[in-house]
């Protein structure tokens, strides 16, 4: 049995923790700190409630409520909360993973978790152990969490959904079919609005109408995807034996120019494609870092070495960069002459995070799409233009 925690109005809830005169007021994280001119990328219940939610325009949730309370996002604190929250539930000594960062997933074996009702209280005396982890989340954070167990982690995310906020939903063997027939299918992860509607042209209305339909049926008329959908839904799922590949300790790329060049233009330009070629490895791996190294040697400095260890991680050959020239700054104000240059990040891990704003939404495409152009036409295909400057030693 698979266990989902997904967190309650994650980003809100935690600002509302931090800061008790938010405590039950209608509140929005907005992705920037312009309250007017921004999305809101989280909602409070108490927003949710008079019709506010996520990817509305911040102007038109104040329409809706001229006495909002908004806060600018914090992703580092949102981060930092989730790793703690997983760390807690580490403890409980059951395989665990990242679903993302305001959910998680723990398997239980062959342990429901609770002898319940899909919607009851906890049994006396028994093990009850999504409300005990609830209550530790709460105790320990300030904040709720809604808890679904199933056979699969499809399943246990849909129960996690059912009983919002700070609830709990099992489904067994035993309830499945009340439990899915009371569910609309559009509650499933991975059903959008068109493939809704394609399902309801198909008489297809509650998760326990496509539970019933055959693998043949599903993959007739939704192809690959009906047929994945289909053993989704109908696995019984578990961690155990999973390996994780410890992986590389660090990734880096180091180049010695022709000759030592003083030119700042030059250096940083070298700097830049190196953070790039960095963080493209970093990408096909699937890892983040968090410590940037850069290693410099030239006539005048000789060989220079320092790192420096950042809250959040990256794959994004930007954010290398630029954290490499905060490293670079230590020289001092004057570009010293260079020869030799290397960057490097360590410090890594696996990504877990989808991007949370916007912003990092469309970043992120574009470095996916950067990528699939290099992977086709061979690397260096699509690169940042400031690169083009190191083709002639200044």
């Amino acid at each position: 049995m698979i266990l989902h925690v997904d967190m309650d109005a994650f980003f809100a809830s935690i600002e509302q923790a931090i800061n008790p005169r938010l405590k039950g007021k209608p509140l929005i994280v907005g992705s920037r700190d312009s309250k007017m001119h921004t999305v809101v990328c989280a909602a409070s219940y108490e927003a949710k409630a008079l019709g506010i939610d996520s990817g509305m325009a911040s102007a038109e949730a104040f329409r809706l409520c001229p006495n909002l309370e908004f806060v600018a996002a914090d992703q580092s604190k949102y981060i930092w909360t989730s790793e703690q929250i997983f760390t807690l539930l580490k403890t409980y000594g059951y395989e665990t993973v990242y679903a993302s960062i305001d959910e998680f997933q723990l398997d239980l074996g062959g342990d429901v978790g609770g002898d319940v009702s899909p919607w009851g209280e906890p049994s006396p005396g028994g093990r009850n152990v999504p409300w005990i982890i609830q209550q530790h989340i709460q105790d320990s954070f300030n904040i709720t969490a809604s808890v679904g167990v199933a056979k699969n982690g499809l399943l246990a995310k849909l129960a996690s959904k059912l009983n919002k906020p700070n609830g709990v939903t099992i489904i067994t063997e035993d309830n499945l079919t009340e439990v899915l027939a009371k569910t609309p299918a559009k509650k499933l992860r991975g059903v959008g609005e068109k493939t809704e509607e394609l399902l309801r042209n198909l008489g297809i209305n509650t998760c326990l109408d496509l539970y019933l339909k055959t693998p043949d049926f599903l993959e007739r008329h939704l192809g690959k995807y009906g047929l994945n959908l289909y053993a989704a839904l109908h696995s019984k799922e578990d961690f155990a034996g999973e390996e994780y590949d410890a992986g590389p300790k660090s990734v880096g790329h180091s180049y010695t120019l022709p000759r030592a060049s003083k030119t700042p233009g030059f250096i940083r330009a070298w700097i830049r494609l190196l953070s790039e070629m960095v963080a493209e490895r970093l990408r096909q791996k699937n890892l983040v870092s968090n410590t940037v190294h850069l290693w410099l040697n030239g006539p005048e400095l000789g060989n220079f070495s320092a790192q420096k260890t950042y809250q959040q991680a990256t794959d994004d050959g930007y954010e290398i960069y630029r954290k490499s020239l905060e490293i670079l700054a230590r020289t001092g104000p004057r570009m010293p002459a260079i020869r030799a240059l290397g960057v490097s990040c360590s410090s890594l891990s696996e990504s877990h995070y989808a991007p949370l704003f916007n912003e990092q939404k469309r970043r992120e495409a574009l470095l996916q799409t950067m990528d699939k152009i290099n992977a086709k036409l061979g690397d260096g295909s699509i690169f940042p233009a400031v690169v083009t400057r190191t083709r002639k030693m200044q």
